[in-house]
């Protein structure tokens, strides 16, 4: 039996809607067999949690095999996984083609589909998974200083610990009442001529995300300033609802589809305007260009969305390439601690972030490519904080050894987890924004 081979290796669409994928035996039956593969594999062990809680159990076990585990810890092992993808998309050599068919992220999916189905999903993950009425609501004029101020308070901290199972030292966001579409209107750099590239039309739609409207405007806001600075009219979707990434790892899909069903309208719009399609955070891009064309296979609209949708510096340097941006950098940036998070990497277009920032003169990029631990919602619970540290123990010694000027991540919770590692009253910054800086506009 071969390991690989040279064929590019592919995720096959997912039959979420079908009664058995949330059946109990079929369910268990593949858990088994691929947790077999996996035991007599072990290469993703140091990627996160999941492995290593699969490997103990197996370890552990009269048999020493996955047949010794009880079927009622298969669950312990669902329970850390956060759908990184990275093990499918990095590490893998079973996934199809392969004749094992190992797709272990989304045989991940569909036990959370089930749990969420069979158990009471607690009341804590079903509202911290709902970004866009949480976010909405904390970013309001009085909420947010009362939320901000909380989050400080050790005496606070500790109390929701023990009511909601938000762990005390968990790193947070900083609500802002000045949300995205305070700041800048629907339209912005509307005099400007379009150019299209081979690729690009030369026109960006934003779609802002709960997380841009209410936590990262003002990187949103830079995005808009980088695009209008080279020639880029923007179109701000301000009324698009969330990706479901959230709702995704909670195994909760027809909340994703219901999400899905009132975004594709917006941007089917957008793109029959001619306009491609943006976002600031990598799991809102990744959402669209891979998960939902697997979840929804047979949807045109969706495929016509993900062949719109871009990585921001995916897109810079795609109209780079053909001598549409502009290299008028203004600032030196010094040396980068930059982080690839997980979710930009396993979209298979490169280090695009770190070939865009290289192009600043008198600016070295050191990569850092591991997992932060963030995900969106691993780093703040009680019972996997703790983990989520761990697991990025590597980044943060990573960006210490480097002793940068600047330091950052595409994805803004695996800064903000970076930063707290380090806790050292360092700030850390978006690539956009370091753009910004460097264009100094």
């Amino acid at each position: 039996m071969k390991e690989g081979s040279l064929e590019a290796p592919r995720r096959e669409p997912l039959d979420w809607e079908k009664a058995e994928f949330r059946e109990e035996a079929p369910l268990y039956e593949e858990l088994e067999r691929v947790f077999d593969i996996c035991h007599g594999c072990r290469r993703c062990v140091s990627l996160c949690q999941t492995f290593p809680t699969l490997f103990d159990l197996v370890d552990e076990s009269e048999t020493f095999e996955v047949d010794g585990v009880d079927k009622a810890d298969y669950a312990k092992v669902v329970d850390q996984c956060f759908l990184c993808d990275l093990c499918a998309e990095t590490k893998c050599p079973y996934l199809p083609p392969h004749e094992w068919a190992v797709d272990f992220p989304h045989l991940m999916l569909r036990a959370k589909a089930y749990l969420f189905k069979t158990q009471t999903a607690r009341w804590r993950d079903r509202i911290i998974t709902s970004t866009n009425t949480i976010f909405k609501i904390a970013s309001k004029p009085g909420v947010a200083r009362l939320a901000n101020t909380l989050s400080h308070l050790k005496s606070a901290r500790l109390l929701g610990q023990k009511a909601a199972g938000i762990h005390a030292s968990a790193p947070l966001p900083t609500f802002h009442t000045n949300s995205l579409s305070s700041r800048v209107s629907d339209k912005m750099g509307e005099e400007l001529d379009p150019v299209p590239s081979a690729t690009t039309t030369g026109k960006v739609a934003v779609y802002v995300t709960c997380y841009g409207e209410h936590i990262e405007s003002g990187t949103v806001e830079d995005l808009i300033q980088i695009l209008n600075h080279n020639g880029i009219p923007v179109k701000v979707l301000n009324d698009a609802q969330c990706c479901g990434m959230p709702k995704l790892e909670l195994g909760d899909l027809d909340s994703v589809a219901k999400l899905k069903g009132k975004n594709v309208p917006i941007f089917r719009e957008a793109i029959e305007d001619g306009y491609d399609i943006m976002s600031i955070i990598p799991s809102c891009t990744l959402m669209y260009r891979q998960e939902m064309p697997l979840l929804f296979p047979n949807d045109p609209e969706v495929k016509k969305i993900s062949d719109k949708f871009f990585d921001p510096f995916e897109y810079l340097m795609l109209r780079s390439k053909e001598n549409l941006i502009s290299t008028d950098f203004v600032t030196p940036l010094g040396t980068i601690a930059y982080h690839a998070a997980c979710h930009q990497r396993v979209q298979r277009f490169g280090a695009k972030t770190r070939e865009f920032l290289s192009l600043i003169p008198e600016t070295e990029v050191m990569l850092v490519e591991r997992c932060s631990g963030h995900d969106g919602t691993y780093a703040v619970k009680t019972e996997t904080y703790e983990k989520a540290m761990k697991i990025a123990q590597p980044v943060i010694k990573s960006v210490k050894t480097i002793d940068p000027e600047i330091y950052g991540s595409d994805c803004p919770m695996a800064g903000r987890m970076i930063q707290h590692g380090l806790n050292n009253d360092s700030q850390a910054v978006h690539p956009i924004s370091m753009v910004r800086k460097a264009y100094d506009i």
